[in-house]
Protein backbone atom coordinates (compact mmCIF):
# COMPACT_ATOMS: atom_id res chain seq x y z
CA UNK A 1 0.00 0.00 0.00
CA UNK A 2 1.59 3.37 -0.88
CA UNK A 3 0.89 7.15 0.02
CA UNK A 4 1.95 10.88 -0.70
CA UNK A 5 3.82 12.76 1.46
CA UNK A 6 3.54 11.75 5.13
CA UNK A 7 4.85 14.31 7.60
CA UNK A 8 5.44 16.89 5.09
CA UNK A 9 8.95 15.09 4.46
CA UNK A 10 9.94 12.66 1.54
CA UNK A 11 7.50 10.33 0.17
CA UNK A 12 5.51 7.78 2.17
CA UNK A 13 3.90 4.51 2.61
CA UNK A 14 1.75 2.51 4.07
CA UNK A 15 2.98 -1.42 5.26
CA UNK A 16 0.40 -3.27 6.01
CA UNK A 17 2.35 -5.47 8.49
CA UNK A 18 -0.33 -6.29 11.38
CA UNK A 19 -2.39 -9.06 8.92
CA UNK A 20 -1.46 -11.54 11.45
CA UNK A 21 -1.32 -11.33 15.07
CA UNK A 22 2.07 -10.65 16.62
CA UNK A 23 1.89 -14.25 18.05
CA UNK A 24 0.99 -16.06 14.89
CA UNK A 25 3.84 -13.63 13.48
CA UNK A 26 6.24 -15.16 16.08
CA UNK A 27 5.23 -18.39 15.86
CA UNK A 28 8.11 -20.67 16.34
CA UNK A 29 10.90 -18.73 14.86
CA UNK A 30 10.91 -17.04 18.28
CA UNK A 31 11.71 -18.94 21.89
CA UNK A 32 8.33 -18.93 24.72
CA UNK A 33 10.83 -16.23 26.69
CA UNK A 34 10.58 -13.70 23.88
CA UNK A 35 7.32 -12.69 25.02
CA UNK A 36 8.47 -11.05 28.16
CA UNK A 37 10.37 -8.63 26.37
CA UNK A 38 8.34 -4.77 26.97
CA UNK A 39 8.25 -3.71 23.64
CA UNK A 40 8.42 -6.16 20.79
CA UNK A 41 9.08 -5.38 16.63
CA UNK A 42 6.80 -6.81 14.58
CA UNK A 43 8.24 -8.99 12.86
CA UNK A 44 6.72 -8.41 9.73
CA UNK A 45 8.01 -4.47 10.17
CA UNK A 46 11.71 -6.12 10.26
CA UNK A 47 11.20 -7.98 7.31
CA UNK A 48 9.64 -5.33 5.17
CA UNK A 49 12.26 -3.09 6.04
CA UNK A 50 14.33 -5.90 5.08
CA UNK A 51 13.32 -7.02 1.85
CA UNK A 52 12.37 -3.10 0.50
CA UNK A 53 16.17 -1.92 1.43
CA UNK A 54 18.49 -5.11 1.24
CA UNK A 55 19.34 -7.89 -1.14
CA UNK A 56 19.99 -11.76 -0.17
CA UNK A 57 23.99 -11.81 1.38
CA UNK A 58 23.80 -7.92 2.55
CA UNK A 59 24.66 -7.00 5.75
CA UNK A 60 21.62 -5.96 8.16
CA UNK A 61 22.56 -4.32 11.71
CA UNK A 62 20.82 -3.62 14.76
CA UNK A 63 22.09 -1.72 17.43
CA UNK A 64 19.38 -2.24 20.26
CA UNK A 65 18.55 -5.30 18.85
CA UNK A 66 16.64 -6.55 22.16
CA UNK A 67 15.03 -10.30 21.27
CA UNK A 68 16.66 -10.39 17.71
CA UNK A 69 13.90 -9.70 15.80
CA UNK A 70 16.13 -7.83 13.12
CA UNK A 71 18.34 -10.32 13.22
CA UNK A 72 15.87 -13.36 13.02
CA UNK A 73 14.22 -12.19 9.87
CA UNK A 74 17.44 -10.94 7.85
CA UNK A 75 18.73 -14.54 8.63
CA UNK A 76 15.34 -16.22 7.33
CA UNK A 77 15.81 -13.90 3.85
CA UNK A 78 19.33 -14.49 3.59
CA UNK A 79 20.98 -11.72 4.71
CA UNK A 80 23.96 -11.14 7.07
CA UNK A 81 22.89 -10.23 10.62
CA UNK A 82 24.53 -8.36 13.26
CA UNK A 83 22.95 -6.74 16.67
CA UNK A 84 24.03 -5.28 19.71
CA UNK A 85 22.11 -5.72 23.06
CA UNK A 86 22.78 -3.68 26.20
CA UNK A 87 20.53 -6.27 28.86
CA UNK A 88 22.65 -9.51 29.09
CA UNK A 89 19.22 -11.57 29.49
CA UNK A 90 17.70 -9.93 25.86
CA UNK A 91 21.21 -10.54 24.39
CA UNK A 92 20.96 -14.65 25.37
CA UNK A 93 17.46 -14.57 24.28
CA UNK A 94 18.35 -13.21 20.48
CA UNK A 95 21.52 -15.63 20.31
CA UNK A 96 18.31 -18.73 21.26
CA UNK A 97 16.13 -17.04 18.09
CA UNK A 98 19.19 -17.19 16.05
CA UNK A 99 19.89 -20.78 17.03
CA UNK A 100 15.70 -21.56 16.37
CA UNK A 101 16.88 -20.62 12.40
CA UNK A 102 18.88 -23.90 12.20
CA UNK A 103 22.66 -23.88 12.02
CA UNK A 104 22.99 -22.50 8.56
CA UNK A 105 20.52 -19.66 8.81
CA UNK A 106 22.39 -19.29 12.29
CA UNK A 107 25.84 -18.86 10.96
CA UNK A 108 24.31 -15.58 9.03
CA UNK A 109 24.06 -13.79 12.85
CA UNK A 110 25.62 -12.23 15.51
CA UNK A 111 24.89 -10.47 19.02
CA UNK A 112 27.21 -8.64 20.54
CA UNK A 113 26.26 -7.73 24.36
CA UNK A 114 26.69 -4.00 25.52
CA UNK A 115 26.16 -0.58 25.36
CA UNK A 116 25.46 0.56 21.57
CA UNK A 117 26.91 4.28 22.55
CA UNK A 118 30.31 2.33 22.58
CA UNK A 119 29.62 1.13 18.94
CA UNK A 120 32.91 1.99 18.20
CA UNK A 121 34.38 -0.83 20.61
CA UNK A 122 31.76 -3.41 20.25
CA UNK A 123 32.33 -3.56 16.50
CA UNK A 124 35.02 -4.85 14.43
CA UNK A 125 36.75 -2.42 12.29
CA UNK A 126 36.00 -4.72 8.87
CA UNK A 127 32.46 -4.03 9.32
CA UNK A 128 32.73 -0.28 8.73
CA UNK A 129 31.25 1.77 5.68
CA UNK A 130 29.88 -2.57 4.51
CA UNK A 131 26.67 -1.98 6.39
CA UNK A 132 23.32 -2.55 3.80
CA UNK A 133 20.47 -1.54 6.46
CA UNK A 134 20.07 -0.25 9.60
CA UNK A 135 16.72 -1.18 11.37
CA UNK A 136 16.47 -0.52 15.16
CA UNK A 137 13.91 1.11 17.62
CA UNK A 138 14.33 3.13 20.62
CA UNK A 139 13.15 2.47 23.73
CA UNK A 140 10.03 3.55 25.56
CA UNK A 141 10.65 3.46 29.06
CA UNK A 142 7.35 4.13 30.96
CA UNK A 143 5.42 4.15 27.77
CA UNK A 144 5.40 0.26 27.56
CA UNK A 145 2.70 -1.90 28.12
CA UNK A 146 3.64 -5.15 28.80
CA UNK A 147 1.39 -8.37 29.89
CA UNK A 148 -1.63 -8.95 31.52
CA UNK A 149 -1.69 -10.42 34.93
CA UNK A 150 -5.47 -11.05 37.02
CA UNK A 151 -5.60 -11.53 40.63
CA UNK A 152 -6.11 -10.04 43.76
CA UNK A 153 -6.49 -6.48 43.46
CA UNK A 154 -8.04 -6.57 39.90
CA UNK A 155 -5.34 -6.58 36.29
CA UNK A 156 -1.83 -5.54 36.39
CA UNK A 157 1.04 -5.27 34.49
CA UNK A 158 3.76 -7.53 34.21
CA UNK A 159 7.07 -7.45 31.77
CA UNK A 160 6.77 -3.56 31.15
CA UNK A 161 9.97 -2.88 32.24
CA UNK A 162 13.65 -2.59 31.17
CA UNK A 163 16.00 -4.39 33.23
CA UNK A 164 16.57 -2.94 36.55
CA UNK A 165 14.76 0.80 36.95
CA UNK A 166 18.02 2.00 38.62
CA UNK A 167 20.35 1.07 36.42
CA UNK A 168 21.57 4.68 34.60
CA UNK A 169 23.23 3.05 32.20
CA UNK A 170 19.88 1.70 30.84
CA UNK A 171 18.34 4.59 27.93
CA UNK A 172 14.97 3.55 28.85
CA UNK A 173 15.76 4.94 33.01
CA UNK A 174 17.76 8.18 32.02
CA UNK A 175 14.54 10.71 30.94
CA UNK A 176 13.47 11.76 27.70
CA UNK A 177 16.39 14.22 26.90
CA UNK A 178 18.85 12.37 27.55
CA UNK A 179 17.22 9.32 25.79
CA UNK A 180 17.27 11.25 22.02
CA UNK A 181 20.94 12.98 23.37
CA UNK A 182 22.13 9.02 23.38
CA UNK A 183 20.22 7.86 20.79
CA UNK A 184 21.64 10.88 18.63
CA UNK A 185 25.11 9.53 19.49
CA UNK A 186 24.58 5.55 18.33
CA UNK A 187 22.83 6.83 15.13
CA UNK A 188 25.97 8.69 14.41
CA UNK A 189 28.48 6.10 15.26
CA UNK A 190 26.35 3.36 13.61
CA UNK A 191 26.39 5.53 10.40
CA UNK A 192 29.84 4.94 10.40
CA UNK A 193 29.15 1.09 9.81
CA UNK A 194 26.75 1.93 6.99
CA UNK A 195 27.97 2.03 3.19
CA UNK A 196 27.38 5.25 1.31
CA UNK A 197 24.08 5.30 0.52
CA UNK A 198 23.30 2.54 3.03
CA UNK A 199 19.30 2.93 4.76
CA UNK A 200 18.76 3.35 8.27
CA UNK A 201 15.04 2.26 9.50
CA UNK A 202 13.68 3.29 12.87
CA UNK A 203 10.03 2.31 14.00
CA UNK A 204 8.94 5.11 17.00
CA UNK A 205 5.49 4.63 18.22
CA UNK A 206 4.00 7.99 19.85
CA UNK A 207 2.91 7.67 23.06
CA UNK A 208 1.08 10.12 25.34
CA UNK A 209 2.42 11.63 28.66
CA UNK A 210 -0.54 12.99 30.73
CA UNK A 211 -2.66 12.65 27.74
CA UNK A 212 -0.61 14.81 26.00
CA UNK A 213 0.51 13.14 22.61
CA UNK A 214 4.52 13.13 22.22
CA UNK A 215 5.80 13.49 19.08
CA UNK A 216 8.45 11.15 19.57
CA UNK A 217 8.95 10.36 15.73
CA UNK A 218 9.76 13.81 15.04
CA UNK A 219 12.22 13.88 17.39
CA UNK A 220 13.97 10.89 15.81
CA UNK A 221 13.82 12.54 12.81
CA UNK A 222 16.10 15.52 13.84
CA UNK A 223 18.01 12.69 16.18
CA UNK A 224 19.38 11.09 12.35
CA UNK A 225 19.87 14.89 10.85
CA UNK A 226 22.20 15.44 13.95
CA UNK A 227 23.72 12.12 13.17
CA UNK A 228 24.38 13.15 9.43
CA UNK A 229 22.09 11.10 7.82
CA UNK A 230 19.51 12.29 5.62
CA UNK A 231 15.49 11.57 6.38
CA UNK A 232 14.24 9.94 2.76
CA UNK A 233 10.94 8.29 3.47
CA UNK A 234 7.87 8.90 6.64
CA UNK A 235 6.09 6.30 6.67
CA UNK A 236 3.17 4.02 8.96
CA UNK A 237 3.33 0.35 9.69
CA UNK A 238 -0.28 -0.51 10.92
CA UNK A 239 -0.52 -2.59 14.31
CA UNK A 240 -4.09 -3.47 13.02
CA UNK A 241 -5.89 -5.84 10.39
CA UNK A 242 -7.07 -4.31 6.91
CA UNK A 243 -9.98 -6.66 6.13
CA UNK A 244 -11.24 -7.29 2.56
CA UNK A 245 -13.84 -4.59 2.70
CA UNK A 246 -11.24 -1.90 3.53
CA UNK A 247 -11.98 -1.47 7.48
CA UNK A 248 -9.92 -2.03 9.76
CA UNK A 249 -9.25 -3.78 13.15
CA UNK A 250 -7.39 -2.53 16.24
CA UNK A 251 -5.30 -4.54 17.97
CA UNK A 252 -4.41 -2.22 21.29
CA UNK A 253 -3.41 -3.93 24.18
CA UNK A 254 -5.57 -4.10 27.26
CA UNK A 255 -3.67 -1.12 29.17
CA UNK A 256 -4.01 0.97 25.55
CA UNK A 257 -7.58 0.46 25.46
CA UNK A 258 -8.41 1.32 29.38
CA UNK A 259 -6.63 4.01 28.94
CA UNK A 260 -8.71 5.74 25.83
CA UNK A 261 -11.84 4.74 27.65
CA UNK A 262 -11.16 6.39 31.16
CA UNK A 263 -10.11 9.83 28.95
CA UNK A 264 -12.80 9.43 27.40
CA UNK A 265 -15.19 9.36 29.90
CA UNK A 266 -13.20 12.59 31.43
CA UNK A 267 -14.32 13.98 27.93
CA UNK A 268 -10.63 13.76 26.12
CA UNK A 269 -12.07 12.81 22.44
CA UNK A 270 -8.63 10.85 22.25
CA UNK A 271 -8.40 7.38 20.22
CA UNK A 272 -6.21 4.27 19.94
CA UNK A 273 -2.90 4.41 18.25
CA UNK A 274 -3.41 2.17 15.52
CA UNK A 275 0.49 2.15 13.46
CA UNK A 276 3.98 2.85 14.31
CA UNK A 277 5.66 5.63 12.54
CA UNK A 278 8.94 4.18 10.45
CA UNK A 279 11.72 7.01 9.79
CA UNK A 280 13.57 5.74 6.80
CA UNK A 281 17.25 7.79 6.41
CA UNK A 282 19.97 7.40 4.23
CA UNK A 283 23.73 7.82 4.60
CA UNK A 284 24.78 10.37 1.31
CA UNK A 285 26.52 8.64 -0.96
CA UNK A 286 30.63 10.21 -0.86
CA UNK A 287 30.50 11.39 2.79
CA UNK A 288 33.13 10.49 4.71
CA UNK A 289 33.42 9.50 8.18
CA UNK A 290 30.46 11.65 10.63
CA UNK A 291 31.22 12.55 13.64
CA UNK A 292 28.55 13.40 16.60
CA UNK A 293 27.57 16.80 17.18
CA UNK A 294 29.63 17.11 20.52
CA UNK A 295 26.64 19.08 22.37
CA UNK A 296 24.06 15.88 21.98
CA UNK A 297 27.27 13.21 23.08
CA UNK A 298 28.05 15.58 26.11
CA UNK A 299 23.88 15.25 27.08
CA UNK A 300 24.33 11.60 26.60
Amino acid sequence: MTGSMIGGEGMGSVWATAQRSPAVQRGDRYVPGSVAHPAKMLPAVAAHAIAAYTTPGEIVLDPMCGIGTTLVEAVHLDRRAVGVEYEIRWAEIARDNLAQAGPLRRSLGRVHTGDARHLDWLLPDELRSQVALIVTSPPYGPSTHGQVSTGTGGVHKRDHRYGDPLDRGNLANIGHHRLLAGFTRILTLAAGYLRPGGHVVITIRPWREHAELIDLPAQIQACGRHAGLTVVERCVALLGRVTDDGGYIARGSFFQRDFIRRQRDRGLPLHLIAHEDVVVLQRPAGVGALEPDQTLVDAG
